[in-house]
């Protein structure tokens, strides 16, 4: 369904992209913010589901600034090389490529964000700083952010079970941004992810469902 093109960056550097198309007119556009595992199958195939809800799709690969075409598995050794790079990349260079990303599909409509852990927090970014409708899902990196202004809505997804963001953690998120959507599932880290072990196959429907509710309401009916 997608095909992988360049995107230009306003840091004048060409990164690679995988845009996917919907069939017929699209609602919007929606720029999926990958992993730490980089611009892989699963979130290829993230940005295919889009697609095929009728949104045009685009998964910026970001660390194609630091090397380039990079795609990793779900194992400790890449888990370890991937907190490295997006440590490296930073948050603000990452919303600048969604920023560039939005722009290029700026004239199907409307564009949104969609991200999944470090993607969850750039998402959370992309709603506060670039005026973009986002969903968060799991970004335990959100915290040191939740003081900065929202221009746009953003919904929250978290799992119960996931250590990484201990229920202290989604309570500063409902504190700090009352005014948005924080929603928790009976599930893990990673439960969207339906390659893994971690994927809870009830809280990923729940989840994708009320996701593209808030994308229909922001994007396709704006």
């Amino acid at each position: 369904m997608g095909q992988t093109i360049s995107l230009n960056t306003n840091r004048m550097q060409c990164i690679g992209a995988y845009l996917a198309q919907p069939e017929g007119k699209p609602k919007g556009g929606i720029v999926v913010i990958q992993e730490i595992f980089g611009v892989n199958a699963h979130i290829r195939s993230v940005a295919d589901r889009f697609a095929a809800a009728g949104y045009t799709a685009i998964a910026p690969c970001f660390f194609d600034h630091l090397e380039t075409g990079l795609e990793m598995d779900y194992d400790a050794i890449s888990a370890t090389k991937g907190k490295a790079l997006v440590t490296e990349l930073g948050m603000d260079r990452a919303v600048e490529d969604v920023a560039s990303a939005a722009e290029a599909i700026a004239s199907v409509g409307k564009i949104g964000t969609v991200g999944y852990c470090w993607g969850g927090t750039v998402a959370m970014l992309s709603a506060m700083r670039l005026g973009l409708p986002s969903v968060s899902y799991y970004g335990a990196r959100n915290t040191p952010f939740l003081g900065e202004m929202p221009k746009a809505p953003v919904m929250f997804h978290f799992g119960e079970l996931d250590k990484s963001i201990p229920p202290e953690t989604v309570a500063k998120h409902r504190e700090m941004l009352p005014q948005m959507d924080v929603f928790t599932y009976p599930a893990d880290h990673a439960f969207n992810r339906d390659i893994g072990p971690q994927y809870h196959e009830a809280s990923a429907k729940l989840a994708w469902e009320r996701t593209m509710t808030f994308f229909n309401q922001q994007l396709a009916r704006a």
